[in-house]
């Protein structure tokens, strides 16, 4: 999907509040939340690098957190928007 902030996914198909948002950096794939109810997650967090998190994602299991930070973002979504959007642009 797309809008006026880029191109996104829904994290929870069920809750449509919440937004995962996708582009290509210049290091590769990169994240940002988006939520209907807290505004301030877009405004406070930006872009995120998918090695960025991912070295996170490791330091969580290191520490024995039950938690995955990466149950979130989605690679293989994230790289067919961003193909996706390579597309709409060569067309426009």
């Amino acid at each position: 999907m797309h809008d006026e902030l880029g191109s996104y996914y829904y994290p929870n198909p069920a809750d449509p509040r919440s937004r995962v948002y996708v582009r290509e950096g210049d290091n590769g794939l990169e994240f940002r939340l988006w939520h209907a109810e807290y505004p301030a997650v877009w405004e406070k967090h930006g872009w995120m690098a998918q090695a960025t998190l991912e070295k996170a994602a490791a330091m969580y299991r290191d520490m024995g957190r039950e938690s995955n930070p990466m149950a979130l973002y989605d690679v293989a979504v994230a790289q067919a928007l961003v193909r996706e959007e390579r597309r709409r642009k060569e067309t426009l």
